[in-house]
């Protein structure tokens, strides 16, 4: 008897073709994780050391949490799909507050105590997956997609619109060049090679940026071979009540945002989440945000981008990003490693990455094909989450920062800082309202005619 095909999602592919495919997706979500640690470490005035501490910490934690949403742990961790893990923005507000109130030691004691609450409540939050139609999924997808170009932008033109070199016409061209090889290499080659059509665009943007003299590879002299710190480098933790809520609700926001990003996962890879699989996928951010509090790093979601390679090149084995997630470890076990990549220049990585983000909004376009917009409100419920979820993404100061509601009360801020986090609650409570609560169908007031 002939053994049956395993799955795409399960096809272990040749080890040459695995590494170089996991070192795809590893170049293409770096720079997005390393940022939070960069952010974090600059606003509290942290000494170069520190946050490189900070900068391995991060890539160990998203190295093991990659490694388990790809290979999962029983039947309580990890999705078993090509989702890879990085730290989330979502913190980076609550962070600053906190520490700078509380302590960094109060930082951490409320990431383990959110990573705890993450863990109770993944499966009861996973019970939600039946109200994530592809109306709400497919609103928020779009909404994820569009808000991460404003990042994208950032890499390439600068994150400081005042500094004189913002919007230099060697970065913007740079990465509209690395933009034009992704869609050469997606055009003109075929089979594995096309597969790996934004790590050659990587590479030959890399390449183009040496003589332009935009390359800084000191660092990789600088960088010693091992480098972690010991658990609770910066003391006991400490748990504050207003730090701990805080950290809690940063978790609820995690969660969201990975909801969407995992049902995507599911459906581009042809298999679909059930609410076991979202359960495991959230309790795995869960995890890291105790992993975190341990090892000085941050909570992890799964990243966009990633979500956007995996529609883009169609590969759908988990076991390629087990290998990013090993490649991530020992970045962070490595720090020579990382500092190599870390050279290559935002605008190479930029231009593959606004690529990557505009990939998650067609697949949220992808998503909402699937509804039925005729004799219901379903263009309105689109229409108020993608207005009013957008706005934090467009009210930034200088440096790319969301201002929006920076009057209100940092509670408050933490919630609706985020796009994703209001496109969030918009859609799914409009879709409960007009779907669910006393359903009645009337035409479409926004419907053409």
């Amino acid at each position: 008897m002939t053994e049956p095909v395993p799955h795409p999602v399960d096809q272990r592919l040749p080890a040459g073709r695995l590494l170089l495919l996991g070192l795809q997706h590893m170049a293409i979500m770096y720079a997005g994780s390393v940022a939070v640690p960069l952010i974090v470490g600059s606003a509290l005035k942290l000494d170069a050391a520190t946050v490189a501490l900070l900068v391995n910490a991060d890539l160990f934690v998203a190295g093991l949490a990659t490694l388990v949403q790809a290979i999962g742990i029983g039947r309580l961790l990890g999705i078993r799909l090509p989702v890879v893990a990085g730290a989330t923005f979502t913190v980076v507000n609550p962070m600053i507050l906190i520490a700078s109130q509380y302590g960094l030691t109060a930082v951490y004691g409320a990431m383990l105590v959110s990573g705890v609450f993450g863990l109770v409540i993944a499966k009861p939050f996973a019970k939600l997956i039946r109200f994530f139609p592809p109306l709400v999924s497919g609103t928020l997808l779009l909404v994820i997609g569009i808000s991460l170009l404003g990042p994208g932008a950032a890499m390439i033109a600068g994150h400081d619109t005042e500094a004189p070199d913002y919007g230099s016409p060697s970065h913007i061209g740079l990465a509209f060049g690395v933009v034009a090889l992704v869609v050469l290499c997606t055009r003109v080659l075929r089979g594995f090679s096309n597969q790996l059509g934004p790590l050659i665009a990587l590479a030959i943007g890399l390449l183009v940026a040496i003589p332009l003299g935009l390359t800084h590879f000191g660092g990789v002299a600088q960088a010693s071979w091992f480098g972690l710190g010991s658990p609770f480098h910066f003391g006991a933790p400490t748990f504050p009540i207003a730090a701990v809520l805080s950290m809690c609700v940063v978790m609820l926001v995690t969660f969201t945002e990975s909801t969407a990003d995992l049902i995507a996962v599911g459906e581009i890879t042809g298999r679909p989440a059930t609410d076991s699989d979202l359960a495991r996928g959230l309790a795995t951010d869960g995890l890291s945000a105790i992993l975190g509090g341990c090892m000085n790093s941050f909570p992890d979601t799964a990243f966009a981008q990633n979500v956007g390679l995996v529609q883009m090149t169609g590969v759908r084995s988990r076991w390629v990003v087990a290998v990013t997630g090993g490649l991530l470890v020992v970045m962070g076990l490595v720090p020579k490693v990382g500092a190599f990549i870390a050279a290559i220049p935002e605008p190479v990585v930029g231009g593959v990455a606004v690529v990557m983000f505009a990939m998650v909004a067609a697949v949220g376009v992808q998503n909402l094909k699937k509804v039925e917009f005729s004799g219901n409100h379903n263009t309105f419920v689109v229409a108020v989450a993608l207005g009013v979820g957008l706005l934090p993404a467009f009210g930034l100061d200088r440096f790319g920062n969301s201002v929006f509601f920076q009057h209100f009360p940092a509670w408050l801020q933490t919630i609706c800082g985020s796009p994703i986090t209001v496109a969030a609650v918009l859609a799914f409570v409009l879709n409960l309202v007009f779907n669910h609560l006393g359903r009645r169908a009337e035409p479409d007031l926004l419907s053409a005619p």
